[in-house]
This record gives structure tokens, C-alpha cells and sequence, in this order.
């Protein structure tokens, strides 16, 4: 059964003095190619839940793209985050995701507290913020910035796909499918596939790696 995001922390805070409320999440954590996008959704006080709301995985592309701009037309304020494929490589794609936050934060500012997708965020720099796990399936405001992250980062992938024919990224974002990874091995990978990501880096260094590494398709 799929679960319906409430407003059970946001009207919490809103009851506390928390008046400027961001959800934030990303998308892209998992894929061999493109950046992490995040968003950051700031939600009107007393706002209505938007109905279909929900996490953006659960969603079909038709149902994201239709829900998108619904979110837009009711937030106060939305800001888009990105980390570049160097900057995943070079940091860890979990560190890049929090980079890609906290510009998507910095374009919603000023904000009272945050609610973010996930576990505590050790030394965050976003302020007053409280990490929930399963964020993106509970709390509306996580689960509008997931949609806005997702269709956001979808769209980038299907430009790129125009650029870099052959690897599917029109519709498989860029994720590791049996497709993608046959292309990869067949074409080689493009500046925009992550070096630091098994499948692709076993195509730059394949004596470092066994069979069941480079097999690793992150699906």
C-alpha cells in the first residue's frame, strides 16, 4: 500500500513559531551518469495537500509531470541544487547530495527550519533542520521537493540523452539498466558518467576488478 504524505510535522512547527518551512530532496543518488539534483519546496502556512502528492518513485512519469506544476503554483518559493559528476567523484555522492541541498536551501532563504529526506545530517550547514527517514513518503513539504527534484532531474537527462545518443538516458535517467550498461560497454562512457561509480570505473581500469564488481549494475 502506498502511503499519503501528511502535514503532521509541518503544522508541529507552524504551532511552535516555525512560519518558513522547506522540504528538501534530491534525486539521483543511484544513477552511473548525470548529476544529483535537489530541490527545496517551501510551503505556504496552512497550505491543503495536493492531491496525488506522494513519493516521487511511487509516481509514474505522466503523474510527476502533471503534479509538478501544481506544487510550483502553490509554493511560496522553490530552489533547484545541483553537484556535478566531477563534484560526486571527487566528494562521494552522498557528500554531493548534501552540497546539492544546500544550494537548492540557499535559493529559498530565509527559512525557519528544514525537513529533509534521510538520516541526521552530522555538521549540517543548513541550520535548524530535522532529518527524517522515509521523509519523501511521510511529510508533504519532503514529498513536493522529491517530485521537483525528480521531474527536474529527468528533463536534464533527456537533454543530455540528445548529446549523448545510445544510452537510453531519454528514459532510464541514467540509472545502471541492463540497456545502459550494455551501451556503456559497447560506446564507453561520456563525460557525464560517474568515474567513481563500479560499473564505469571497472570500463577505465578492468584489471582492478573482478566479474561481480563490474556486474554492479546499481539498479
Amino acid at each position: 500500500m502506498v502511503m499519503v504524505p501528511t502535514l503532521d510535522r509541518e503544522h508541529q512547527l507552524w504551532k511552535s513559531g516555525c512560519i518558513r518551512i522547506a522540504g528538501v530532496d534530491e534525486a539521483g543518488l543511484g544513477p552511473l551518469a548525470g548529476p544529483v539534483v535537489a530541490a527545496a519546496y517551501l510551503i505556504p502556512p496552512g497550505a491543503q495537500l495536493i492531491q496525488g502528492v506522494r513519493d516521487s518513485k511511487t509516481l509514474s512519469p505522466l503523474q510527476r509531470e502533471r503534479i509538478f506544476g501544481q506544487i510550483l503554483r502553490q509554493a511560496i518559493a522553490v530552489g533547484v541544487g545541483a553537484a556535478s559528476v566531477r563534484e560526486i567523484d571527487t566528494l562521494n555522492v552522498l557528500a554531493a547530495s548534501r552540497l546539492a541541498m544546500k544550494r537548492a536551501l540557499a535559493r529559498v532563504a530565509p527559512y525557519d527550519h528544514v525537513l529533509v529526506d534521510g538520516r541526521e545530517i552530522r555538521n549540517c550547514t543548513f541550520g535548524p533542520h530535522t532529518a527524517i527517514i522515509g521523509g519523501d513518503a511521510t511529510s508533504y513539504s519532503i514529498a513536493c521537493a522529491s517530485i521537483i527534484a525528480k521531474v527536474t532531474r529527468d528533463r536534464l537527462m533527456k537533454k543530455l540523452a540528445i548529446r549523448y545518443p545510445g544510452y537510453g538516458w531519454d528514459h532510464n535517467s541514467g540509472y545502471g539498466s541492463a540497456e545502459h550498461i550494455a551501451s556503456l560497454r559497447a560506446l564507453g562512457p561520456t563525460p557525464f558518467h560517474r568515474r567513481s561509480f563500479a560499473p564505469v570505473r571497472a570500463l577505465i581500469c578492468p584489471n582492478l576488478f573482478g566479474a561481480s564488481d563490474s556486474d554492479n549494475t546499481f539498479t
